[in-house]
């Protein structure tokens, strides 16, 4: 359990910012303690768990096992009627009527405005030095100015409340992501070889017309890199609940109103899942994998709404970087700025030049 009052926080915020993330706070007690285990981090006493019946536990819904447990601030910033506060019948209805504009079919039409946004954007890269991080959360702002048109069947609290949880929720990740994988990219030449000759054949299939609704949902190697990208960054570290009824797992009791955590990394990096974890390998992904054994995205009714959005705009992205530049990195510094979504700390600035 660490020190009194502050427990284990300035190990865990330690580990947090290290290039493997928690992953290695997480590995260390779970070879002490098990696939669960109790401890105190940043004021909270809370237990932490992995692998796939853990996840079917906090992530189903089923049985009201569990229910939200964002923090205070959390709370108060997004409002009593955001999509991530609201629950039963009224989470259901919420979540139905922001799903529709992020829906494949509604998608279709923001899709030139996205093309063209990625073709400006990497215009305005060329021969710059690029915070990739910081560059791409612009990008990702505007895009997320279209999704406030579309809820018209909302109250105005509930309008205000979801978009801010749009952005609150979908910005960081979807640029973390891209980062991340722009990185990765960069350190695998063969996986960025493999990419390119997918998007290059693409290109070739299209000509002069520019890129098509169809070409950009038939690219199925892009597809795995992103999972892979997910998958070995793990973006978002663990999913919080709080216990709303005793229930035991792994042998050990948990009370009712204790906070739970899913520890999302572990479970990426389960070398009988995903052997040789550290390494990049968008092929794990050629075959279907066990269920809950990748989160990239969450799982059951409380799935990240904008899963869509996200693989458009990356991409979309991805389509024009590969296929008309490439990038060298100016800093080799691996460290992880230490918040809830791992981003590098250095925000992975490269130079862009033609290809």
């Amino acid at each position: 359990m660490g020190w009194p009052v502050i427990g284990e926080s300035l190990s865990f915020i330690k580990e947090f910012s290290s290039p493997s993330g928690i992953y290695s706070f997480m590995n260390k007690r779970q070879q002490r303690y098990g696939k669960v285990f109790k401890t105190s981090v940043l004021g909270r006493f809370t237990v932490f768990m992995t692998g796939r019946e853990a996840s079917r536990i906090l992530l189903s819904g089923k049985d009201g096992v569990v229910s939200l447990n964002l923090f205070y601030t959390g709370q108060q910033v997004l409002g009593p009627t955001s999509l991530l506060q609201t629950t039963g019948e009224e989470h259901k209805r919420l979540r139905r009527l922001i799903g529709e504009p992020l829906s494949l079919d509604a998608l279709k039409n923001y899709f030139r405005f996205i093309n063209e946004l990625a073709v400006d954007t990497l215009d305005g890269w060329l021969g710059q030095t690029v915070l990739v991080l910081e560059e791409a959360s612009t990008k990702h702002t505007k895009e997320a100015e279209m999704d406030k048109e579309d809820e018209e069947k909302l109250t105005d609290k509930q309008l205000k409340d979801n978009i801010l949880t749009l952005l609150v929720a979908g910005h960081d990740t979807t640029t973390a992501a891209l980062t991340w994988l722009i990185m990765f990219l960069g350190e695998n030449p063969d996986v960025l070889q493999n990419l390119r000759d997918e998007h290059m054949d693409i290109q070739s299939r299209y000509g002069g017309t520019g890129l098509t609704w169809a070409e950009v949902n038939n690219m199925p190697y892009t597809i795995k890199v992103i999972n892979e990208t997910l998958r070995r960054a793990t973006i978002l570290p663990w999913f919080s609940r709080k216990a709303a009824q005793d229930f035991k797992i792994d042998g050990l009791e948990i009370k009712k109103g204790w906070s739970v955590n899913l520890d999302v990394v572990s479970i990426h990096h389960d070398p009988e899942v995903f052997p040789d974890p550290e390494n990049f390998d968008p092929s794990r992904f050629d075959k279907p994998l066990k269920s809950l054994s990748f989160l990239g995205f969450g799982s059951g009714p409380r799935m990240c709404p904008g899963i869509n959005l996200a693989k458009l705009e990356i991409c979309v992205f991805i389509h024009h970087l590969v296929c008309k530049y490439k990038w060298r990195p100016l800093q080799n510094d691996n460290a992880v700025q230490p918040t809830l979504v791992r981003m590098p700390k250095n925000k992975y600035p490269i130079v862009v030049e033609p290809l």
